[in-house]
């Protein structure tokens, strides 16, 4: 279907404006958050270094996979810096909104990876219920208290970042689980010295996989709707078409589509159409969509906003006004 290029209006304000609502606000600024994944993963690998080191002197299991969990948060740390540096390249004619879903893919392969590194600790805890076995508690609480400190420490470094972006969001959750996991084992140590249970330490981390488990469950889902361009929960599908609905001379809206270009930025394109013998009509075009960009801006932090404008004429022909979206 060809357009004429007055009816289009593509408003891509960028992080700039984002500033002037509290709401979606952007306080991320690439530079920051690429200093805080540099940190986090030299933290973290230098940690599963010694974490290895004294469960192989130890003989301490739970020590040693612990420390393969913790590498497997290298290699989750490492796939979200990736896809957050991906996400400030520039588009280009192959690409045209550049590398950004890189970052949703990027929400969900580590929601992935987390559960599969529960199942994993789940299965090693049925190992040991049929074998419970000693282990040097002392150790294993010193090192596992130094895990909570690194974890907690890498955590709070994507904090600020957490409630704005669902990647910097993935990159929390997974640190705020080891830092439990790792309070977990020095728990198990510290129960094992007191009573002597063996099976303590099973117990103990059958919990931190349900606690994990229940926080990476929301991740998982929310990251999994959007690669598949699912309307965003902080926009209102239905809310989204009365806005734009109660616009002057708007008589009726349809083609109306909401997705994520990143886990921090949506888009919405939609289908206006203006009754021309309405003396809402007289709205001067650039008006109505500097107004409807606006609304949408304020009421749902969408910057990116496609508008076409039709005739009842033009609507009545248009393909797009066929039932194939939500609402028409």
């Amino acid at each position: 279907m060809s357009h004429d290029h007055h009816d289009h209006s593509h408003h891509d304000h960028g992080h700039h404006d984002h500033r002037h609502h509290n709401h979606h606000e952007h306080s991320h600024a690439p530079a920051s958050f690429g200093r805080a994944f540099a940190i986090g993963i030299a933290l973290n690998l230098g940690f599963v270094l010694v974490e290895a080191f004294y469960g192989w002197q130890a003989q301490s299991l739970a020590l040693l996979a612990d420390a393969a969990h913790n590498l497997s948060d290298v290699g989750g740390l490492l796939l979200a810096w990736a896809a957050y540096a991906a996400a400030t390249l520039r588009p280009d004619a192959r690409h045209t909104y550049g590398w950004r879903r890189g970052s949703i893919l990027a929400s969900f392969t580590n929601a992935v990876l987390l559960l599969v590194a529960m199942g994993s600790l789940a299965w090693e805890a049925a190992q040991r219920f049929q074998a419970p076995a000693p282990i040097e508690a002392q150790t294993v609480m010193l090192v596992a208290g130094v895990g909570v400190l690194v974890n907690a420490a890498t955590a709070w470094l994507f904090m600020a970042g957490s409630k704005n972006d669902l990647n910097i969001r993935g990159a929390f959750l997974h640190m705020a689980a080891d830092a439990v996991v790792s309070l977990g084992v020095v728990l198990a140590g510290a129960l094992y010295l007191w009573r002597g249970w063996a099976w303590i330490d099973p117990v103990v981390s059958l919990l931190i996989v349900l606690v994990v488990v229940a926080g990476t469950w929301s991740l998982f889902r929310k990251s999994l709707h959007l690669l598949f361009d699912g309307v965003p929960d902080s926009v209102d599908l239905a809310q989204a078409h009365q806005c734009l609905l109660t616009l002057p001379g708007v008589v009726a809206v349809h083609d109306l589509h909401v997705w994520a270009i990143s886990t921090a930025e949506n888009a919405l394109t939609a289908h206006l159409v203006v009754d021309e013998m309405s003396g809402d009509a007289a709205t001067e075009h650039d008006a109505l969509l500097r107004l409807a960009s606006a609304r949408l801006s304020e009421t749902f932090g969408i910057e990116h906003v496609s508008l076409q404008r039709e005739s009842l004429a033009f609507a009545a022909e248009c393909p797009a006004n066929k039932g194939q979206c939500a609402f028409i």
